[in-house]
């Protein structure tokens, strides 16, 4: 799955905080909304590839988010959640322009399947397999090869890998690169983007002849 930016809002900090690790863990970059408001500010300004959104949150609640997102021309897929199992709250969240629904308690492994699906359905690029030269990713397994040798990824520099390499041969600036693998959080004018370039280049590049991951000076970042 390419790096993907999710708008998590919840109200609830003890499974805001249990979910959005879980979703990090994964490669997802996560901003995190605390109330109806917020939600709508960030959604109206950021693109999201998915958001999970609570129904019971600080007002306006998600039937409303959803309803005013939807009018607004958001077309992110959004999965919605709450405790609520009568079917028709259901009902209320689909017409509201929900894409699916997922009743709490759940189990974190069911979230990030419905995510998958709902981002594949949304036209999200989802390769199994992304091959650059003797570079090869299986996005499933999220295990990284360089010919024969097995490579060791954090998941923020598998996020960053998968990304670049979803667009191979595309120059990929900071901004771009910023608002799909990092979040709302990210400071624009730190180095945290070189850094990681670096540390990439020392896993990917190191002891070939060939280099895969090149600098634009000016642009971005390029692989191929």
């Amino acid at each position: 799955m390419a790096a993907m930016r999710v708008l998590l809002v919840e109200d609830e900090a003890r499974l805001v905080r249990s979910m959005r690790k879980g979703l990090s863990e994964q490669s997802y970059a996560v901003d995190v909304a605390s109330d109806g408001g917020a939600a709508i500010d960030y959604a109206s300004v950021n693109p999201y590839d998915a958001i999970v959104l609570d129904v019971m949150i600080p007002p306006p609640d998600g039937f409303e988010v959803c309803r005013r997102l939807r009018g607004d021309g958001v077309t992110a897929p959004i999965l919605m959640l709450t405790a609520r199992d009568a079917i028709d709250d259901r009902v209320r969240g689909l017409d509201c322009g929900a894409d699916d629904y997922l009743v709490k308690p759940f189990d974190f492994s069911e979230l990030l399947a419905r995510l998958r699906a709902l981002i594949r359905r949304g036209g999200a690029k989802q390769l199994p397999v992304i091959e650059v030269g003797d570079l090869r990713i299986d996005t499933r397994s999220r295990r990284v090869t360089r010919g024969k040798r097995a490579l060791t990824l954090t998941a923020k520099e598998y996020a960053l890998l998968e990304y670049l390499s979803t667009n191979a041969g595309r120059v990929i600036g900071r901004e771009e690169l910023a608002e799909h693998v990092w979040n709302e959080d990210f400071d624009a004018f730190s180095n945290l983007i070189e850094v990681y370039i670096n540390r990439l280049r020392r896993t990917i590049d190191r002891d070939h002849d060939r280099k895969l991951i090149h600098t634009v000076r000016g642009a971005g970042y390029r692989i191929e």
